[in-house]
Order: C-alpha cells, then structure tokens, then sequence
C-alpha cells in the first residue's frame, strides 16, 4: 500500500485539476513519481483545510477523485501563501503535517544579507544594497550599470536597468523595446516614481557572458532528495531576447543548453559545469541551516565574461519549466521526483 504525501497548490492550481488545467504544475509528473516511490500525491490548497483534515483529490484509475482526508504527514509547498489570512491557515497546517518549502518567497534583499554575513559566499554577489533616492545616486557615481529591482517579486517583473553612456546620458531600460537615452536627473526621477512606496534594491549589473551578442544567465535546480541531501538536479541557459534587459523565459527570454553557451564563450564547458554545482551546492547548503524547510530552489546565477560567477538571485518556487522548453524531460521529471523522494526520506525518519 502506497503513502499518502501532500502536494499543497494555489488555490488556481487546484480548482483546475477537474479541468484538466493546472498551469505549470504537472501533476501527471508527481503521479509517476509517487508511483515508483510507493507515495500517493494528495492535492490540497489552504482554503480547502478543514482542522485536522482537507478536501483534496487523489489520482486513481485515470481519474481524479475528490475526497475529505485527514492531513498527510509530511507535505510539499507548492503554494505562494502572502495573505494574512493564507499565512495563517500555512501555520495550522504546519501543527498537523512536516511542509517542506514552508515559506517559499523571500524578500531579496534579506537573503543577500543572509548570504554577504558568509565570507566563503561574499565573492559570488554582486554588490547589492536597499533602494534609496540618496543611495541610487551614490551607486551611479560608483557604477556605470545597475539594475533596479523589487524585493519580493517574479518572472522578472518590474525590473529597471541603467547604463551610463560616453556621452553622460543614461540608458533606461523599462518593459520591452529600446532603451531611453535620459539625463541623470530624469533616471532619479523616473525610478523615484517607479518605485514609490515599494521596497526595491539596487543591484550592480554583472557583464554576463553573451550567446550572439545576447547576456545569458543560468538556472540551477538545487533540491533535497531521498538522503536529505542536497543536490543540483538540474541548470539550463537563458538568453535574453533583442532588446530586453532581462533573461526570463517569461519575458521572452530563449532557453538554450548550458553546453551551447558555454562553447560560444569559449569557456570549459565541463569545468564551468562543475564550478558552478559546486557553488550552487556551497549556497544551498548554507542558506538550508538558515532558513529550515527549505528543500527545494531555483538559483540565477550569472557567468561574467572572464567566467567569474555570481549568484543573481534564490527562487523559492522553482517554475522548472525551462527545462521542458528545453526538451531536457528527463530532467523536467527529475525537478518533480526529487521532492517526492526527499518526502519519502522525512516519512522514513518520522518511521524510525
């Protein structure tokens, strides 16, 4: 008889899966992976967490059944839980269940602080520091590129990037499309309105290593698995797309094998590969002692152009789908069996 383990969905996620319509999340791959591993996947969402139990669906007989249960042991967060409200039913699960990704979105700006404490870490980040009118202008005199990002956001959104040019002006990257050559004054003022009340930060821009011409980034799956380990499961490229300041698939931004990128900058591909697991692994590892439950994230990390690398930023919810768009589907697998090894592992300990 196989283990019930939760999987904890959006609230959207989960209304899809009589549809047939679950966005990112494919749950057909947790299925088969439970079913190697002796696990049986049960779908909650938070609104649907009743006490001790949740109205939640199982997978049986090519069909989806929903059903009323008591909590699983042990649970994997898939959910972004930002609401008052959701934060709190979160904790009242945690009483009944083992969620691993407990919290999964993190304001950047405290995770580079987290990592920067770590003098082994520091020479991986680029220079980063809390948004201010009085510090922007401060780093504009210290750096010719910088981007201009919100702590607690995704997929890119709201990223703004300014390069100093010969002539004194500023390029202004904003949304999609050529940059605005503007005076210094009007990037101040520009980013002041962008920002308003939000909490940004400023983040000196790496010279990241191009594929025609283009800045490339990578993402690095870094996961727990059935020894409790951490692992890199996986690391895919992404190109920025013509004209656009940042790389994200979602912004139009092209995945590409890291053996491709790597070959076009003229590094060791198999070297660079190593070094950057390595560094991944070294992040993971420490910010896991940190900040417990952590299990499962996406790292962006950048290849500068003399092959330094730098981490960009840690993900708590890995999309994964870069690597399905990249035809890697073994891979894309292994990103949704490793959680529910690194499940059967905690049920192994509560077993002991």
């Amino acid at each position: 008889m196989r283990t019930t383990v939760g999987v904890l969905l959006d609230l959207e996620t989960y209304l899809g899966i009589a549809k047939g319509r679950t966005g990112n999340e494919r749950l057909a791959l947790y299925n088969k992976a439970g079913k190697m591993h002796g696990l049986r996947p049960f779908y909650m969402c938070l609104q649907h967490v009743k006490g001790k139990s949740a109205l939640g669906y199982y997978y049986e007989n090519n069909a989806y059944r929903l059903v009323r249960r008591s909590i699983p042991r042990v649970t994997h967060n898939r959910a972004i839980s930002l609401s008052p409200y959701l934060r709190k039913k979160l904790k009242e699960l945690s009483q009944s269940s083992i969620v691993f990704n407990r919290q999964n979105r993190y304001d950047k700006h405290r995770i580079h602080q987290l990592l920067y404490a770590n003098h082994s870490l520091r020479k991986y980040l680029p220079d980063s520091i809390k948004y201010s009118r009085e510090k922007l202008e401060d780093s504009m005199k210290k750096y010719s590129s910088l981007f201009i990002k919100p702590t607690n956001s995704s997929v890119g959104d709201g990223i703004i990037k300014i390069s100093k040019q010969e002539s004194g002006g500023w390029n202004l990257y904003w949304m999609k499309g050529k940059p605005k050559l503007v005076s210094k004054k009007q990037v101040i003022s520009f980013i002041a309105k962008i920002v308003g009340k939000q909490n940004y930060m400023i983040q000196e821009a790496i010279q990241l290593a191009t594929y025609n011409e283009r800045p490339y980034d990578l993402r690095i799956s870094v996961q727990r698995g059935g020894s409790g380990q951490w692992q890199v499961t996986g690391m895919i490229g992404k190109v920025a797309a013509s004209g656009r300041h940042v790389t994200n698939a979602a912004k139009g931004g092209k995945v590409k094998r890291c053996e491709q990128l790597f070959e076009a900058s003229r590094f060791d591909s198999n070297q660079m590969k190593q070094e950057l697991q390595q560094v991944s692994l070294e992040i993971a590892q420490y910010i896991g002692v940190k900040l417990p439950h952590m299990a499962d994230i996406g790292l962006d990390v950048g290849v500068e152009r003399d092959g330094r690398i730098k981490l960009i930023e840690v993900n708590g919810r890995d999309q994964r789908y870069t690597f399905k768009k990249a035809g890697l589907d073994t891979t894309f697998y292994r990103t949704y069996e490793t959680p529910m090894r690194y499940a059967k592992f905690l049920l192994n300990q509560l077993n002991d």
